[in-house]
């Protein structure tokens, strides 16, 4: 979608008349239904002014297509200008210009980042070029006009108010302003060079109308990257039924259309291989040039995916492949072909920061895609905003007029692949009874700790042997540590016990980090994830009294957001919201208790409790 096209001669006799940020705010409206803020049209007005004095060189064709506001594939992003042409070997170009009003910026140490004045405070953003950069890359990523058709994209930044020098060309920078070259204040006869190697000659807009038109796919080298996901590795191996699984989703994804949409709903405890599948299916799709997406609500598995990916995909690619469960609001209709969604249990009715925005995201994911596939376990719902239930996306699949199709993963692959260690899970943290009351001739390595220096040696002990075992805990503590780094956030003074939470600066990529040993992840950080063993320290609000369970959400940390407001719904509802908070609780435990490939270690931080624990064994 582009919201203004003309050539060099007309853009001009826009700007000279005054008209030009009127046309673009009609234009724009008509687009998207809806108008902008007068900041945004009065830089429309100031950069466009200083863009149409870029163009003034003769040596620039009267007939070079001008194109303003070129919505990306796939994204809400635009693209400020393109200039399309042909260089002097008749080769097709389009030089993508950024622009920015910015009068000064400051350094960062993070790599394509700086820091300037956007939005009413001092922020960091994506360093221009960078940005340049990654828009070219998404159009050659998934444009077939672009990638098939030998137009080639070269991208620039044109920051038109900026007078510094040593900031946005630092040597820091250079692996960025190499790829997209940015223009300062002072160097307007610059930028006329840059544009006019590659637009000699005018098109007379035949090469945005390609763009414009372009089938939207992806490309084989985005694929090729994809697949080295997969390539040597055996944890992305399928078998059994997650083998039917794939192949079920991908003939109902061959044989979906916009008229017979279909959903597939696949429901899979913990370890079962949910997220096996869901990537291999986005690989596979990807190399069959279908639109696909794998969706996630947390950001976890996400940070993860790309961690691996690192050195194979750009972040530009990665993130128009992996995508959170907020970003399909204002999707178009059928915009994809599949969209993959893991964990839907986590699906929330609105988005948005303030979840303001929306109706309901099960909804708007089947609205844009032909075919839907979800993922769940309703056992992991672990926040009171959880949506995702088989009901939820049942009801909105028959409201789209979709076909549904119900499948389940019952191959245990986590848990040293014992059921009856699940089990064992659900009759201990009385989520339901089953036949497992104790561990007997259960093969998974089960340890109730006496204290919690015991529990952190255990888990430091088999850390040192794989790499791969972290302390967890219910969000039971504030995160001191998040403003005072020097503080301690999980202190038991009888046994002289103290631990962070997993630092901020490691997000949600706590559970890969060598030195995460030393902290304590949350729900939060390893939902989706898994460990070889797992230590799990069970708070208050997780009590049991004369063999009975006990929950209490008051015990929960005052800012966790999982169970925010369940005071004011037990004013209104409190049957309700007991059955509801008592849920959270008791899958955050299961959840957090079921990541252990190998073994699990516990302490209650409630002497009776940890009794309890120890005599189910």
């Amino acid at each position: 979608m582009i919201v203004y096209q003309s050539d060099k001669t007309g853009f001009q006799a826009h700007v000279e008349t005054g008209d030009i940020d009127n046309i673009i705010l009609v234009n724009y409206k008509k687009a998207f239904g809806r108008g902008v803020g007068a900041n945004e049209v009065r830089s429309w007005r100031q950069s466009l002014t200083h863009m149409s004095l870029v163009l003034g060189d003769e040596g620039i064709p009267g007939d070079t297509g001008v194109s303003i506001e070129l919505q990306i594939p796939q994204t809400a992003k635009r693209i400020d200008i393109l200039l399309t042409g042909r260089n002097a070997e008749g080769v097709d170009h389009a030089v993508i210009v950024e622009l920015k009003q910015w009068e000064s910026a400051e350094p960062t140490r993070m790599d394509g980042v700086v820091r300037t004045f956007v939005g009413g405070g001092v922020r960091a953003v994506s360093h221009p070029s960078y940005q340049a950069w990654s828009y070219a890359t998404l159009l050659m990523d998934f444009n077939e006009a672009v990638y098939d058709g030998d137009i080639q994209l070269k991208p620039c930044a044109y920051l038109h108010n900026f007078q510094d020098t040593g900031v946005l060309d630092a040597e820091f920078y250079r692996n960025h302003t190499e790829r997209a070259p940015v223009f300062l204040k002072r160097d307007i006869h610059r930028l006329r060079e840059f544009i006019k190697k590659f637009v000699v000659h005018g098109d007379r807009g035949e090469v945005i109308y390609r763009i414009e038109n372009g089938r939207i796919r992806p490309s084989k080298m985005l694929a090729e990257s994809m697949a080295g996901l997969l390539e040597g590795n055996p944890e992305f191996v399928m078998i059994d039924d997650q083998k039917v699984v794939f192949e079920t989703a991908l003939e109902m994804a061959r044989t979906s259309t916009e008229e017979g949409k279909q959903v597939l709903l696949v429901h899979g405890g913990p370890g079962t291989g949910k997220s096996v599948v869901a990537v291999n299916l986005l690989v596979e799709l990807t190399k069959r040039e279908d639109l696909a997406l794998y969706v996630t609500k947390n950001a976890a598995p996400r940070a993860v995916f790309e961690s691996k990916l690192t050195g194979v995909m750009t972040k530009s690619r990665f993130s128009n492949l992996f995508k959170g469960s907020g970003a399909f609001v204002t999707a178009e209709r059928h915009i994809y072909d599949v969209i993959v969604v893991d964990e839907a249990h986590r699906l929330n009715e609105h988005s948005g920061l303030y979840k303001n925005l929306g109706e309901n995201q099960v909804k708007e994911l089947i609205h844009a895609s032909r075919t839907t596939v979800f993922f769940l376990d309703e056992d992991q719902r672990v926040t009171l905003r959880d949506i995702g239930t088989a009901d939820e996306i049942r009801h909105w699949a028959r409201q789209s007029g979709a076909r549904v199709e119900e499948m389940t993963l019952e191959s245990q692959f986590r848990c040293n692949g014992s059921d009856g260690y699940l089990a064992w899970l659900d009759q201990t943290l009385g989520i339901r009874p089953t036949a497992h009351p104790d561990l007997d001739g259960v093969d998974y390595d089960v340890r109730v700790c006496d204290t919690p220096n015991e529990l952190r040696d255990l888990i430091g002990a088999r850390n040192r042997e794989d790499g791969r075992s972290r302390l967890v805990a219910g969000y039971c503590w504030e995160w001191k540590s998040k403003k005072d780094p020097a503080a301690y956030d999980i202190v038991l003074a009888d046994h002289d016990f103290r631990m962070r939470w997993n630092l901020d600066e490691d997000g949600s990529l706590w559970i890969l980090k060598p030195d995460s040993i030393s902290e304590i992840g949350c729900i939060h950080t390893c939902q989706g994830l898994e460990l070889d063993h797992v230590g799990v320290i069970l708070g208050p609000d997780f009590l049991v009294r004369d063999g009975v369970v006990q929950t209490h959400p008051e015990a929960r940390a005052r800012y966790d957001s999982s169970i925010r407001g369940w005071k004011k719904a037990m004013k209104e509802d409190p049957e309700r919201t007991q059955r509801e908070t008592r849920a959270i609780i008791l899958n955050t435990y299961r959840t957090l208790m079921s990541r252990g490939m190998k073994g699990c270690y516990l302490y209650s931080v409630d002497e009776e409790t940890n009794e309890y624990l120890r005599g189910c064994l």
